[in-house]
């Protein structure tokens, strides 16, 4: 088992998560913060916009059943990589489109996705690469937040059941059944 990491932000932490849950290979799937200035921010710092951080997500998973590039194709195929700072309602620099490679390679992954995923798009992915900086696990009822509690959550319920049937439609065979 070649066990790997990826991270990645998409907008919320509980609609991104909500994707890679139930991918072949992904072992597991955090919520946290990266990117910002402050050490162990909070939830609630993060939700001002001023610390820098992103809402992401860290997974861990079989990379000899679930390429890096793969992860990636999801993210583009289930989030928009097009408006700066936003998915949705959801707006500011927390909220934005962004990938920090673990390596070197990871680097070369995430611009060769990219390159891809634009061929998909008919405005400009903005979706940044930015350094590996500290990563900040969310607290611990943001974890699993949709398999927990998400139906029962407006906000999720209107967000996550369209990310799940884009995932459906296009990488039905990734999905554990």
């Amino acid at each position: 088992m070649a066990q790997e990491v990826a991270t990645i932000a998409g907008g919320c932490f509980w609609c991104t998560e909500a994707v890679y849950q139930n991918l072949k290979g992904v072992q597991s799937v955090e919520s946290g913060y990266i990117g910002g200035d402050k050490a162990d921010p909070t939830y609630e710092e993060v939700c001002t916009g001023r610390t820098g951080h992103a809402e992401a997500i860290r997974i861990t998973y079989d990379a000899d059943v679930i390429s890096y590039a793969d992860l990636l194709d999801i993210h583009f195929a289930t989030h928009d990589p097009t408006t700066l700072n936003r998915q949705g309602n959801d707006v500011g620099t927390q909220y934005r489109s962004a990938i920090f490679p673990h390596d070197a390679v990871q680097e070369a992954d995430a611009k060769a996705a990219i390159a891809r995923a634009q061929a998909d798009q008919s405005n400009p992915i903005v979706t940044t690469i930015e350094p590996m900086a500290p990563w900040y696990p969310a607290e611990d009822y943001h974890q699993k937040y949709w398999e927990r509690v998400g139906d029962r959550n407006p906000y999720c319920m209107a967000v996550i059941p369209p990310k799940l049937q884009k995932l459906q439609k296009k990488f039905a065979e990734r999905i554990v059944a």
